[in-house]
């Protein structure tokens, strides 16, 4: 059966110039799998016959973007095209990266190499396409298997059993049987991966249509050194009124709720990664917090300050920036407060809230609000939902009119108090925040004239 690809036009010129010099070159990997599931390719991967300099010779604009592993990016105007030599990998010493790399001039052995089926197919106009190891044949059937032998695939890079799952989750495929017990007898290779490459596959898994697919990493053993938090989370029922899942799986359903919410929608990637790792960790101390009552009622009180301080380590360990780390680690703090201001009027709320948070943050934390509240018992999602209604409209007021939620903004500043006598020094902070404090309570209260009585007082 012949497949069809619609090749963009700068890919279909840089495979077209190879071709007419005599090589083959063919677009290889993910982006052919995306085209076949009709999904649109994030790259558009090109791999040739051709040695680098041979590739350089032929176009005007090249950078050596990896020309020690084969790679030279080809530029077509702004946009970048890395073109690959077919290649041989030599063993890996470090689980992760070849100790040495030999050119060939045969597709097959270049795409012998490669992770999976589905990965490892090419196509040209020309040709057609090239599936040597039945990647067509699994991408209908929905399968996720390692090219040729799956321990030497994971041997040599430790970090495709983490690909793995997250293909899985982004595509909605299961992984075939000899691949997965594979993966569970090399996971422990995982400790010598880099953070961040950790970091990359884990945040593509939450972003993903399955961020459930966490269960089966736990499973394979992927989250052992990585994310131990998550394996606690999983062996913590939650027996009580609230809640009719466990700690993992209230997590996870969380995580749907999320990217249901519009302003996750409307949120950056950066935003979205932030997000996905504040509702992943949010509940992470609930294991450590946990007691019962005398009648059997399990009770998580205060988790979530110890769930901040697990974020932080988990978010450091994973080596976010500190923005990120800040962000998360403020609404997992603030992520239990729907109700516990339940006794004052929203604005109050929502002006102590933008002070604890940052005003910009404020939006975030309706839609962790929003998602915690759909991951609980049913019964109680109406009244959730018409308190975070509540909470919206008065943060809408509290915007639109001005009211001071923080010191930039308060009438009176340091210069003013010490005009009043006040020393420079720590007092100077106590008694600004206290006016403050007095402000977030009674927003009329900020003005010059009743802000420096007060401090006279």
């Amino acid at each position: 059966m012949a497949f069809s690809i619609t090749l963009p036009e700068n890919v279909k010129r840089i495979i077209r110039t190879l071709e007419t010099a005599g090589f083959e070159a063919y677009a290889v990997g993910g982006c052919v799998r995306d085209a076949l599931l009709n999904r649109v390719p994030q790259d558009w991967d090109i791999t040739t016959s051709a040695l680098p300099e041979e590739v350089k010779r032929l176009f005007p604009r090249t950078v050596d973007t990896g020309i020690e592993h084969g790679t030279v990016t080809v530029m077509r105007g702004q946009e970048g095209y890395e073109v690959t030599t077919y290649r041989i990998d030599g063993t890996y010493e470090d689980f992760r990266h070849p100790d040495s790399v030999t050119f060939t001039r045969n597709l097959g052995e270049d795409l012998l190499r490669r992770d999976f089926t589905i990965n490892a197919m090419a196509y040209n106009e020309s040709t057609g396409l090239v599936d040597l190891f039945d990647g067509m044949k699994d991408l209908e059937a929905g399968i996720i298997r390692a090219v040729g032998n799956p321990t030497e695939r994971f041997s040599e890079d430790a970090l495709r059993i983490l690909r793995a799952v997250r293909f899985a989750a982004q595509l909605g495929f299961t992984i075939e049987p000899a691949t997965k017990e594979a993966m569970k007898e090399l996971s422990g290779n995982l400790k010598a991966v880099s953070a961040e490459r950790i970091r990359e596959e884990l945040t593509k898994l939450l972003s993903s249509e399955h961020p459930e697919e966490l269960f089966e990493a736990r499973a394979l053993g992927i989250t052992a050194d990585w994310l131990p938090e998550w394996d606690l989370m999983c062996d913590t029922p939650q027996e009580n009124v609230h809640h009719i899942y466990d700690v993992a799986r209230h997590t996870t359903e969380t995580i749907h709720g999320l990217h249901r919410t519009e302003e996750y929608r409307n949120a950056s990637p950066k935003e979205q990664a932030m997000l996905n790792y504040t509702m992943l960790l949010h509940d992470s101390a609930k294991p450590q917090c946990k007691t019962f009552d005398e009648n059997g009622q399990a009770h998580f009180k205060g988790h979530a300050k110890p769930g901040a301080a697990t974020a932080k380590e988990v978010l450091r360990r994973l080596k976010f920036d500190n923005e990120t780390i800040d962000s998360c680690t403020k609404l997992v703090y603030y992520h239990d407060t729907l109700y516990r201001r339940h006794g004052e009027e929203p604005a109050v709320t929502v002006r102590f809230l933008m002070n604890r948070i940052g005003t910009e943050r404020m939006p975030f934390l309706f839609a962790v609000f929003t998602a915690d509240a759909g991951a609980k018992a049913p019964q109680y999602l109406a009244g959730c939902l018409k308190r975070i209604e509540m909470l919206r409209e008065a943060y809408r007021t509290v915007v639109s009119e001005g009211h001071c939620v923080n010191l930039k903004m308060l009438a009176v500043n340091g210069a003013d108090l010490m005009a009043l006598g006040y020393p420079a020094g720590p007092e100077l902070g106590e008694v600004l925040n206290s006016l403050l404090e007095d402000v977030l309570l009674n927003p009329e209260h900020n003005t010059k004239e009743y802000l420096l009585e007060k401090a006279k007082r």
